[in-house]
């Protein structure tokens, strides 16, 4: 099966997901998939690959969120992957890459791939990027959480996932908007 219907399965799978738990918002699902395609081409890494990450990284989220047990979001996303692909004549090491930049998303000190890295910096996008702190907001404001809680709970993912950055390209895009967004924070607590 060539790739480009693997990754429309995928889609559909993922997006499946999202219409039964109600996360992640399909807006950030499709926001981050045009970011994170640049990135891979900048960089000249795996298009497929990544597309595939993107698609299958938070498979388990909505899940995992709904049950309260969303530390285990990223090794459910994996194994449902890993079954899920298994059904597709993908190389073994395209099928490692794919597995591994799902479960090295929230970082790691050694990336095994240059896609892996890439899909740990582009997933920062979602918590640094002004269009992404915004819907982080919104989110949070649906779950009923107080002004307060949502400032806290934006910033702290703010800085977990500026602490994974580690390429210059990425770093350079979204550290003004990081020191931008803290002064905004911090502002907004002290009222």
């Amino acid at each position: 099966m060539p790739m480009q219907d693997i990754i429309a399965k995928a889609r559909e799978y993922a997006l499946n997901e999202i219409k039964l738990y109600g996360t992640p918002k399909s807006e950030h699902f499709d926001l981050a998939n045009e970011k994170w395609q640049m990135l891979a081409k900048k960089l000249g890494a795996d298009k497929d690959i990544v597309m595939l990450w993107t698609i299958l990284m938070d498979l388990k989220l909505g899940e995992c969120f709904k049950e309260w047990k969303l530390q285990e979001h990223v090794a459910r996303s994996s194994q449902a992957a890993k079954k899920f692909l298994q059904d597709f004549d993908i190389a073994p090491e395209k099928l490692t890459k794919i597995i591994s930049c799902i479960e090295q998303h929230h970082g790691t000190p050694n990336y095994l791939c240059l896609e892996a890295e890439i899909c740990a910096n582009a997933d920062c996008y979602r918590f640094l990027h002004p269009r992404w702190v915004v819907s982080a907001f919104i989110l949070f404001g649906r779950r009923d959480e107080s002004t307060d809680t949502a400032l806290t709970q934006v910033e702290k993912k703010m800085d977990e996932k500026f602490s994974i950055l580690s390429l210059p390209i990425c770093k350079e895009e979204l550290t003004p908007y990081y020191n931008q967004f803290k002064k905004f924070i911090a502002e907004a607590k002290s009222e």
